[in-house]
């Protein structure tokens, strides 16, 4: 008897709302440097963020991107991202994909691993493609994911 099961390819796309300031910040600052540099080399963030359908973020809510980014490259704006993103609607209720890499926040596409997963997305690979949609001055973000995962 063969347990072998197909291999199924999602495409999600969704919203990512980074809010540094304000009342209620979704993203905090948890290393702060004595000496400011240029690329703010070893600033590092812990997330909880919410990921939603569209830009607004009074869009319907889909899930939350929570873990770590940081300032990784003492040369440019380059982040170490280390993110779960749970999802909280629809049949990925309880899922979870897992991003682990390189966000080079100032070009226009950027491309990061999907290295595993839970839930429906156990064993999870792909890849993800952000684009930041807002840039506020504050340094709130909204950002667009698309998302290619392959998984049982």
């Amino acid at each position: 008897m063969s347990t072998k099961r197909m291999e199924k390819v999602n495409r999600l796309r969704f919203y990512f709302h980074d809010i540094v300031d304000g009342k209620h910040p979704t993203a905090m600052q948890i290393i702060r440097l004595p000496n400011k540099t240029a690329t703010s080399f070893g600033t590092t963030f812990m997330v909880d963020d919410p990921l939603t359908e569209k830009p607004k973020p009074t869009s319907k809510l889909v899930g939350r991107a929570q873990g770590i980014y940081a300032f990784a490259s003492q040369n440019d704006f380059g982040l170490l991202m280390v993110m779960n993103f749970a999802f909280s609607e629809g049949i990925y209720n309880g899922s979870a994909i897992s991003i682990l890499g390189r966000n080079a926040v100032l070009d226009t596409v950027r491309e990061m691993p999907i290295v595993g997963g839970s839930g429906i997305f156990r064993f999870a690979r792909g890849y993800a493609l952000a684009k930041t949609v807002w840039l506020y001055k504050n340094g709130d973000a909204i950002v667009e994911y698309n998302v290619t995962v392959v998984h049982l």
